[in-house]
């Protein structure tokens, strides 16, 4: 299998992560254009190297036009259909899309920051396979700084496996599915800890949403929030190892508790869309002045009541309704924390 080559870029000497079949590389830090294919000589390298540079030249512009107490925005966003596969996800692209939207309209992330995987894309190193979202985890967070907002999103099947490492209070390691995953294996929320939470310095801050089964705890962060119906709520530690941040912060709101499944539905707009994707979408766009609290709590309303409409809307038979959870790496008041992103 093809391994994620290593590069330093020729200006900042920040290390850099190629993607694969990827030609060039623009450093995260710096903007400067990195050309792999060595090969390139000439008047083409020359061409080449000016349109790449000159693309560049113009989302370091676009960085500058931000206020100056903004960091840089990068988001990683996957959705795996699965076509061909008996539990096929008809929503997973649509998700993604709208994801990609509110994040680029709303949330000001520029296109160019934002790598997309599904399986509509036509670069082969977009397609979701375990290789290619490995690499685009360490992308994400590759060069962060104080100051710089990340996002991972993420819509697809999830599941659990028991773990074997005993570091889990309740003997089980949540897993995301990828496109390959029957043959390359799933990707276990240890692994996805260490790739994009262990890196996170201060001043830096994660975001995670996953619209998946079994996610409660995906990412293996300390805290999870517990909330009443009264809405008092506790943090509870969650890991028996340390598995937080270096500094950093990373939150993630995840569709269902670890023991609980996730659904698409159709009952918010016609068209099959992930109940989570949708209540995190329609609260971001219409509410003001968030607040974590305030967006699980809006988050869980919009769920259950799609809940009561279409009944159980799970892929599979739950003794249980889906809840939308939040975890963190630290705790915080999330009735005041205010909510960026």
């Amino acid at each position: 299998m093809a391994t994620t080559a290593a590069k330093q870029c020729n200006t900042c000497q920040r290390n850099l992560v190629k993607m694969p079949g990827s030609q060039y590389e623009v450093c995260p830090v710096c903007t400067t254009v990195n050309l792999f294919n060595q090969k390139i000589k000439g008047r083409v390298l020359f061409r080449i190297g000016q349109v790449i540079n000159a693309a560049a030249n113009q989302h370091q512009h676009e960085l500058q036009r931000q206020p100056s107490n903004h960091g840089r925005k990068r988001a990683v966003l996957c959705g795996i259909t699965y076509n061909n596969h008996k539990k096929k996800l008809e929503a997973s692209v649509h998700n993604v899309r709208s994801m990609q939207q509110l994040l680029v309209n709303k949330l000001g992330f520029p296109n160019y920051s934002i790598i997309v995987l599904t399986e509509e894309e036509s670069d082969s190193s977009r397609i979701p396979t375990k290789h290619n979202i490995q690499g685009a985890l360490k992308w994400l967070v590759q060069g962060s700084q104080p100051g710089d907002s990340l996002m991972f999103y993420y819509a697809g099947h999830g599941t659990r496996v028991r773990d074997q490492d005993g570091d889990e209070i309740d003997g089980y390691d949540e897993a995301l599915c990828p496109l390959d995953y029957k043959k390359a294996g799933t990707m276990l929320d240890d692994e996805i800890n260490a790739t994009i939470v262990a890196p996170l310095t201060h001043g830096v801050t994660l975001h995670s949403v996953v619209d998946t089964c079994h996610s409660g705890t995906l990412l293996d962060l300390p805290f999870l929030c517990t909330i009443n119906q009264d809405g008092l709520y506790k943090w509870e530690e969650h890991q028996l190892t340390n598995k937080g941040t270096r500094g950093g912060k990373a939150v993630c709101i995840s569709a269902c508790a670890d023991d609980q499944y996730s659904g698409d539905t159709s009952a918010f707009t016609g068209k099959a869309i992930g109940a989570l994707t949708f209540s995190f979408i329609q609260t971001m766009e219409k509410e003001s002045n968030l607040t974590y609290g305030k967006l699980l709590a809006s988050m869980r309303k919009k769920v259950n009541q799609a809940q009561q409409v279409v009944g159980r809307f799970a892929p599979h038979a739950s003794p249980m309704s889906q809840e939308p959870q939040l975890s963190s790496s630290k705790r915080f008041e999330i009735y005041s924390e205010p909510l960026i992103i």
